[in-house]
C-alpha cells in the first residue's frame, strides 16, 4: 500500500473519524471526570506503569466504539452499491481489504499513541524513575483497538445491515462488562469474613485491566496470551473482509476460535500471576535506615531527616523494643486482606494522607505514629476512630505533647476527637513511667497482631 493509496483511503473512509473519536473521547473522559486516575501514586500522570494501565482501562468504553466504527467502515461497499463491480476487477480482494484495514489500524494506533504521549509528557515532569516495562501494556492496548476494528469491518461486510454497527458495538460492550462481572470473576473469602472477587483467566480476554498499585504490573504471560487472542480476532476479521461465499465465511471463524483456545492455555489462572510486583520499581533506595522505592526515589531527601528523627524518638521511648528502620511498604495484598506489619520496621506508603500531607516535624510525628500503631483496617479500607485515636495518643506519648495527626480525619470531627482523646491522655500521663510503658506495650501488641482494638486496650488499662 503506497502513500497515495493510503491518502485516498483516509480521505474517503471513516478511519480518521475513528481515530478522532478514540483520542478526543479518551481525553474528555480523563479530564472531565475527577476520578481515581487523578489521585495518589497511581494517578495516570504520576508514573509510567499507572499511565499504561489507566489508558488500557479506558478501553472498557473505547474498544466497543472501535468495533462499531470498524463495522461502519465494513459497510462502505454495500452502501455505495459497488460490491459486484469491485468483484469484477483484476485487483485481488485481499489488496482492497488490506488498504481498508491498514488505514483504520493506522489511525486508531496513532490515536492511542497520542493519548499515551499526552500522559507521558506529564509523567516525565513528575518522576525521576524511567523504564520501558510499561510499553507492552500500551502496545497490547493499541492492538486491541486495531483487532476490534478489523473484526468489526469483517462482520460489517459479512452482515451488510444498518443495524450491524450498533449491535456489534453493544455486543462488544456487553462482552467487556461480563468479563469484569460474573463470567470473569471468582469470589473468594478473605479474613474478617470479607468476600472479595478476583479475575479469572477468561477475564483477560477483555481489553480493559485493573490498576492495583504503583508497583503492580501485568505479567509476561498475560501479554503473550492476549497477543495470541488478538491475532486470532484480527485474522478472522480480515478473512471475513476477503471472503465472498458463506462457506468461506464459516472457515474464517477458525482463527478466532483457535486464538481463544491457545490464549486460554497461555494465560495464567492464578490472579497472583496475572498482576505481579514490578521488582525493579519496588527496589529500595536508602539513606541510612530510611528507604523508599526506586519509583519514589526523588522523595527520599524530604523523608530522610524526619525518618531518622522518628527512629531516635522511638528508641528513646521504647529502648530495645523500638523499630530500627523506616521503609516504604512494597507488600501487595488483595483488597480486604489483613495488613502485615513488622515491629522492627516503620512501614508507610505515599498514598497515606497522614504521610503525604505533612513535612518536617509533622512528618516525624506521623512516622512515630506509624511505628507505634500501624493500623489494622483491611487492605483497601479506611478507618476513623480506634486506630486513629491510638496513633494520636501513642505519638503524643513518645514526643511529650498531644496533637491531632493531620490527614487522619475530616475537619468536622477534629474537635470531637480531641474531646475523646485528651481525658485519656491526661490519665495516662498521670501514671508512673513504668506503668505507662506497660500499657503502651500492651497497646502495641494489639496493634501489630490486629487481634483486638489497640485504642480499647489502652483505654481499658487506664484508671477511671
Amino acid at each position: 500500500m503506497n502513500i497515495r493509496v493510503l491518502r485516498i483511503e483516509l480521505r474517503r473512509s471513516v478511519a480518521p473519524w475513528a481515530g478522532a473519536v478514540v483520542l478526543v473521547g479518551a481525553l474528555a473522559f480523563l479530564y472531565v471526570v475527577n476520578a481515581e486516575w487523578w489521585r495518589g501514586t497511581t494517578a495516570w500522570t504520576a508514573q509510567w506503569t499507572p499511565l499504561a494501565l489507566w489508558t488500557r482501562a479506558l478501553l472498557f468504553y473505547l474498544w466497543p466504539l472501535a468495533v462499531g466504527l470498524g463495522a461502519l467502515q465494513g459497510l462502505r461497499d454495500h452502501r455505495s452499491k459497488m460490491s459486484e463491480l469491485l468483484a469484477t476487477t483484476a485487483r485481488p480482494a485481499w489488496h482492497r481489504a488490506a488498504t481498508m484495514a491498514g488505514s483504520t489500524a493506522l489511525t486508531l494506533a496513532s490515536a492511542f499513541a497520542l493519548l499515551v504521549l499526552v500522559g507521558a509528557v506529564q509523567v516525565l515532569a513528575h518522576t525521576e524513575y524511567t523504564h520501558l516495562g510499561w510499553l507492552p501494556i500500551s502496545l497490547v492496548g493499541a492492538l486491541f483497538l486495531v483487532a476490534g476494528a478489523v473484526l468489526g469491518m469483517g462482520a460489517g461486510r459479512a452482515l451488510p445491515s444498518a443495524l450491524t454497527p450498533p449491535l456489534l458495538a453493544m455486543g462488544a460492550f456487553v462482552f467487556t462488562v461480563l468479563m469484569h462481572t460474573s463470567l470473569g470473576r471468582t469470589e473468594t473469602a478473605m479474613a474478617m469474613g470479607i468476600t472479595h472477587t478476583e479475575p479469572n483467566r477468561v477475564s483477560l480476554l477483555s481489553p480493559t485491566v485493573e490498576v492495583r498499585g504503583v508497583f503492580v504490573t501485568l505479567s509476561a504471560s498475560v501479554h503473550a496470551g492476549q497477543t495470541i487472542w488478538l491475532l486470532g480476532l484480527a485474522a478472522t476479521g480480515f478473512a471475513l473482509l476477503v471472503a465472498a461465499a458463506p462457506r468461506a465465511r464459516l472457515i474464517a471463524l477458525t482463527p478466532v476460535v483457535a486464538g481463544a483456545v491457545l490464549a486460554l492455555l497461555v494465560l495464567p489462572s492464578d490472579p497472583r500471576r496475572m498482576y505481579v510486583v514490578d521488582k525493579a520499581a519496588a527496589e529500595l533506595v536508602c539513606d541510612g535506615p530510611v528507604c523508599v522505592t526506586r519509583t519514589h526515589q526523588e522523595r527520599l531527601a524530604e523523608l530522610a531527616g524526619p525518618g531518622k528523627e522518628a527512629l531516635r524518638q522511638l528508641h528513646s521511648a521504647l529502648g530495645g523494643r523500638a523499630p530500627v528502620s523506616v521503609r516504604e511498604n512494597t507488600a501487595v495484598l488483595p483488597e480486604g486482606a489483613s495488613p502485615q506489619w513488622s515491629r522492627k520496621t516503620v512501614l508507610f506508603d505515599f498514598d497515606d494522607e497522614m504521610i503525604t500531607a505533612v513535612r518536617g516535624e509533622e512528618l516525624t510525628r506521623a512516622l512515630v505514629a506509624k511505628g507505634m500503631v500501624p493500623g489494622c483496617a483491611p487492605v483497601g479500607w479506611s478507618s476513623v476512630g480506634g486506630d486513629t485515636y491510638a496513633q494520636t495518643l501513642a505519638a503524643g506519648w513518645v514526643l511529650g505533647d498531644l496533637r491531632l495527626l493531620p490527614g487522619t480525619m475530616p475537619s468536622g470531627f477534629r474537635r470531637e476527637a480531641d474531646a475523646e482523646i485528651r481525658p485519656l491522655w491526661k490519665r495516662l500521663m498521670a501514671l508512673p513511667r513504668a506503668e505507662q510503658l506497660s500499657r503502651i506495650n500492651a497497646m502495641r501488641a494489639a496493634a501489630f497482631s490486629c487481634e483486638g482494638d489497640a485504642y480499647e486496650t489502652l483505654k481499658g488499662g487506664a484508671p477511671r
